[in-house]
């Protein structure tokens, strides 16, 4: 099993035994979470489709973000990323949406963000956020750190059902 289809085997099992799918929306980790459920094979049955939404203009065009569906959220909330799920699940029709915005460092973001900070939603039959603060400015750390919190929040999503 590679690295990245260790954070997601089991997560990947249960989606295929419930006959789920799941769709995936994510900034600061770069494709790592669509790759770390794409891993595992027979990823087809349960993945898709994702997007990295990295800029605003990503958002708009890729994910069908408007200013609409974000007025009067504030940047890198919960409450944000809870929306990029449900945008994410309705576009795609799929049974669940891992949303990902984070400032993966080295340097914080404009909004006044430190490095290392992330928040994840997972939309689904169970809707569940988290935020992850690392304190650390390594980018490639915090990538892996907050795909790993992204897999494990849907596995908690999953364990709920």
């Amino acid at each position: 099993m590679t690295a990245l289809a260790l954070h997601s085997e089991k997560v990947a099992k249960k989606l295929v035994a419930a006959k789920q799918t799941v769709a995936v929306a994510e900034s600061s980790t770069g494709g790592l979470i669509s790759a770390s459920l794409l891993a595992v094979p027979g990823a087809s049955t349960y993945y898709r489709g994702g997007s990295v939404i990295y800029t605003l203009e990503s958002r708009r065009t890729i994910l069908g973000i408007t200013g609409d569906d974000v007025r009067g959220l504030d940047p890198l909330t919960e409450a944000m990323v809870a929306q990029f799920a449900r945008v994410a699940r309705k576009q795609l029709d799929t049974t669940w949406a891992v949303a990902e915005l984070g400032v993966a460092g080295p340097t914080g973001a404009r909004y006044g963000h430190p490095p290392g900070l992330s928040v994840l939603a997972v939309d689904g039959p169970h809707c569940l956020t988290t935020t992850i603060e690392t304190g650390s400015d390594d980018r490639e750390a915090n990538m892996w750190r907050f795909t790993e919190a992204a897999i494990e929040l849907l596995g908690r999503a999953l364990n709920l059902t």
